[in-house]
């Protein structure tokens, strides 16, 4: 097996590390990420600018760009061949709910599936990086066990408690929860005395009950949900055609 591995934490972080070594062990991998941390960035492609791309001693690739620069280059210049599987992560913090539209972690997988290649996106469910190696040793086992246990392609969003490997869960199906609205902006001043903004923290979990991956990574089980990428509002989209008839 052949697997692309990205992240958005860049590729110096403890998790892309971790999930390198533990899948270096079962298949041929080729790690390319982002150069710094672009955690947020979503599925931003840089277009204003050209990209570089240089190799680490460990052999990892990086790129001064964001996770989907990262998947895109490798599919569209720098692989000699498609890889069988992208494996993003592993991400420093949770992206469970409405947190997977921004994040680059889930981004990078998604460009994987836009080309038609199954992905996996793999986060811890809180930050910290503990039992990092233990996430990993996870994330391992759900490649080996259900890589090819769904319809290719895929996009897998997977959340793995911060637990020893002995004490979690075992891997449970979940929908998306949801948020209440995000935390109000920080306002401080610049060294200028110019008013500037810090986004604040996400706000509180408001659907986070039984069937969700809240419920499932409080729990102690690792939360695997399977994403798509059709926006359209099908209800919508009939009273539109209905309304416009």
């Amino acid at each position: 097996m052949r697997i692309l591995i990205s992240n958005d934490d860049g590729y110096l972080a403890p998790g892309i590390n971790a999930l390198a070594d533990a899948l270096g062990r079962i298949a041929d991998i080729v790690v390319v990420a982002p150069d710094s941390n672009r955690s947020g960035a979503s599925n931003s492609l840089s277009l204003d600018r050209p990209l570089s791309v240089q190799q680490a001693a460990n052999g990892f690739y990086f790129v001064n760009g964001t996770p989907t620069d990262c998947v895109h280059i490798a599919l569209t210049g720098l692989l000699s061949e498609p890889p069988d599987l992208v494996v993003s992560g592993i991400n420093h913090g949770p992206n469970m709910g409405d947190d997977t539209l921004y994040s680059g972690t889930v981004a990078a997988a998604t460009e994987g599936y836009l080309f038609g290649i199954p992905a996996i996106a793999f986060s811890q469910g809180t930050y910290g990086w503990s039992h990092i190696e233990d996430a990993a040793r996870a994330a391992c086992d759900i490649v080996q066990r259900y890589a090819d246990a769904l319809q290719k392609p895929y996009l897998l969003n997977v959340n793995i408690p911060n637990l020893p490997y002995d004490a979690l869960g075992a891997p449970v199906p979940t929908r998306l929860g949801r948020r209440h609205q995000a935390e109000p902006v920080i306002k401080a001043l610049d060294p200028r005395g110019r008013e500037i903004f810090w986004i604040g923290p996400p706000g509180a979990c408001k659907d986070a009950g039984e069937g969700t991956d809240f419920h499932a990574v409080a729990q102690g089980r690792i939360s695997m949900t399977p994403l798509q990428i059709d926006l359209t509002h099908k209800q919508q989209l009939d009273l539109l055609a209905k309304a416009l008839a």
